[in-house]
């Protein structure tokens, strides 16, 4: 049950758990006969060479090791039926992360194939829960990223392109972002430290911050979810 104390709390996540985690996002919703997962049913979700970027050769060592550290973060639960030796897992991200279908959906995807634009999203986690426009879609995306922790960033459109990115922040450096490391920039001369312009930025971060908290139990007291 929701509350107007509901505090998000920032995971930060491995490279290995990163996949693990999306591949069983993923599987909960397109291969729901074979769900919840084994540790070799996750190690070919994890290794398959569609809708993966990059392509991965992970062994069941490295699967399973991610799979018990997403158990210990909470956002896996390993399944254990009567008579049967095979350990299955399934992911508690939703209740974890307190995310709706579509958020996790669109995060699913950026945690498998790395920053992708909003039409890409749109098309591609509709897979995994129905984004009806690409309003629907940049609704759920806005939903990710106006978190008191959020789990999206907006990137500038790749070179060529007019559309912005997106990012997941589960792990940042999951998915290098290219030209960024390989261009050097020239070093701008470093002003000097304005104190007082500091502390009044700090002062609105902390006004801000108190906002979002009002706003948020605004709409938890009218049922609305942001």
């Amino acid at each position: 049950m929701a509350t107007a104390d509901k505090i998000y709390v920032m995971l930060q996540l491995s490279p290995v758990e990163c996949r693990v985690l999306g591949v069983l996002v993923e599987k909960a919703t397109t291969t729901l006969d074979q769900y919840p997962l084994s540790i070799n049913a996750a190690v070919i979700g994890a290794n398959q060479k569609s809708n993966r970027d990059p392509v991965l050769e992970l062994d069941e060592r490295a699967v399973f090791d991610a799979l018990e550290s997403l158990r210990n973060k909470a956002l896996a639960v390993r399944v254990e039926s009567p008579g049967n030796r095979v350990h299955k897992y399934r992911h508690n991200a939703t209740e974890v992360l307190h995310v709706r279908a579509g958020e996790l959906a669109i995060l699913a995807e950026l945690l498998l194939r790395g920053p992708q634009t909003l039409g890409e999203l749109r098309g591609r986690a509709t897979r995994m829960s129905p984004l009806d426009s690409l309003e629907t879609a940049k609704q759920m995306l806005d939903a990710l990223m106006i978190r008191s922790e959020p789990l999206v960033r907006e990137l500038p459109p790749e070179p060529g392109s007019r559309a912005n990115r997106y990012q997941q922040l589960l792990c940042p450096d999951l998915h290098p972002l290219p030209g960024v490391d390989s261009v050097q920039m020239p070093v701008a001369p470093v002003a000097p430290v304005d104190t007082s312009l500091l502390d009044r930025i700090a002062k609105l971060e902390t006004e801000v911050e108190a906002l979002r908290k009002i706003v948020y139990r605004l709409a938890e007291s009218l049922g609305e979810s942001l």
